[in-house]
C-alpha cells in the first residue's frame, strides 16, 4: 500500500538560548510529515533532528522527504536507513497515527500516570525559575552543569539545594562536558545532598568505562544520554555491562518498533526525554513513555516554557 506524502518545515525560536556544555541553541527546526491513504484517513509525524547528538541534519531529512514524488509505500517506511533515525521515528509515528484512522491531536490517551521534570536555565537563573513550576505541581527539576566554571556552579548548586522545598528532586545534566577533576567534585557534592536523582551523561561517550566505574563508586546514580542515542548504542552499552539508567530521546532514537523490542528484552530503567519537539512529536513520545518508561521517574518533557507558544506541562 502507498500513502500520499506531504511535509512542511517548521521553526520555533527559544524564549532565551538554551545553554549547555556543548554550546548555545536558539532555534528549533524540524519537519512535520503527513501520510494520507486513499480513504482520506491521515496521520501526522514529526522529524526533529539533533545532529550534535548523532542524528541526521535537517538538510539530510529534507532531502529524504523530497526523494518521494508524492507517495511512499508502507514497506519503504520500515526500510528507512539507520543513518536517518529522526526520519525513522517521524514516518513510523505518522503511519501509526494513520493506521488508527485518527489524528494525534484527537486521540484520547491516558497520560495521567506521567509526571514531568522541569528544565531550568543554566547558571544563576535557575534560582528563581523553579518557583513557577513548583506552584504548578512539578516536583522534579533538571539543571544543566558544565556550562560555567566549577566554582560558580557549585556555589549556585548549594544555593539551589537550600532553596528547593522538601520533596523536590534534582537532576544534573552535564551533556558529557565534565572531566576527571570536575566530575568527582560533582559526585561528592551530589552525594552530600541526597537530593540528586541522577547525574546525566557526566563524561563523553568515549569515556564509558570511566562512567561504569563511577557508577559503583558514588551513591548518586548515573544516567546515560549521549552514549545511548541510537538502538545500536543502547545495545552496545548494555552488552558492555551498563545496568543503570537509560535516557531515551525517542524522536532521534530511530525505529520505535526496534527499540521497544530492546526495552522488552532487557527491562532497562528508561527515562524518556524531549528534543524540544512540537505537540505532534511530543504526543507520540508520551504515548510510548506511558507504556515503556519507568513509572517511578518523571519524563523529561517540562520544556515548553522555553518557547513563545506557552507551557503545557500537566504535573501530578
Amino acid at each position: 500500500m502507498k500513502y500520499f506524502l506531504s511535509f512542511d518545515v517548521y521553526r520555533r525560536r527559544f524564549v532565551r538560548p538554551l545553554k549547555t556544555s556543548q554550546g548555545s541553541w536558539a532555534l528549533r527546526e524540524g519537519i512535520i510529515v503527513q501520510l494520507t491513504d486513499d480513504g482520506g484517513n491521515w496521520g501526522w509525524g514529526e522529524i526533529a533532528p539533533l545532529p550534535w547528538f548523532g542524528s541526521e541534519t535537517l538538510a539530510e531529512a529534507l532531502i529524504f522527504c523530497q526523494s518521494w514524488p508524492g507517495k511512499i509505500a508502507r514497506t519503504e517506511i520500515f526500510k528507512i536507513c539507520d543513518r536517518l533515525p529522526a526520519c525513522q521515528f517521524g514516518f513510523e509515528s505518522a503511519l501509526a497515527a494513520l493506521e488508527k484512522h485518527n489524528q494525534l491531536k484527537e486521540q484520547i490517551i491516558d497520560l495521567s500516570g506521567l509526571t514531568y521534570s522541569w528544565l531550568l536555565p543554566a547558571g544563576e537563573a535557575a534560582l528563581s525559575h523553579w518557583k513557577l513550576a513548583w506552584q504548578r505541581g512539578v516536583r522534579t527539576f533538571k539543571w544543566k552543569i558544565g556550562v560555567y566554571s566549577l566554582q560558580q556552579e557549585i556555589q549556585i548548586f548549594w544555593e539551589l539545594v537550600a532553596a528547593l522545598p522538601q520533596g523536590a528532586g534534582l537532576r544534573l545534566d552535564a551533556n558529557g562536558g565534565l572531566n576527571k577533576a570536575t566530575v568527582e567534585a560533582w559526585f561528592v557534592a551530589a552525594d552530600q545532598t541526597g537530593m540528586v536523582e541522577f547525574i546525566e551523561q557526566p563524561l563523553p561517550p568515549e569515556d564509558f568505562e570511566k562512567m561504569l566505574a563511577l557508577s559503583s563508586t558514588y551513591a548518586t546514580p548515573i544516567a546515560l544520554d549521549e552514549s545511548v542515542v541510537t538502538i545500536a548504542q543502547m545495545q552496545s552499552c548494555y552488552e558492555r555491562g551498563w545496568r543503570g539508567i537509560f535516557v531515551i530521546k525517542a524522536a532521534i532514537a530511530g525505529s520505535p518498533r526496534r527499540w521497544q523490542q530492546f526495552c522488552l528484552e532487557t527491562e532497562i530503567d528508561v527515562v524518556f526525554s524531549s528534543v524540544f519537539e512540537t505537540a505532534i512529536g511530543r504526543q507520540a513520545v508520551l504515548q510510548l513513555a506511558a507504556q515503556w518508561g519507568n513509572p517511578r521517574r518523571a519524563v523529561g518533557f517540562g520544556v515548553n516554557q522555553w518557547f513563545q507558544d506557552g507551557c503545557d506541562v500537566h504535573a501530578n
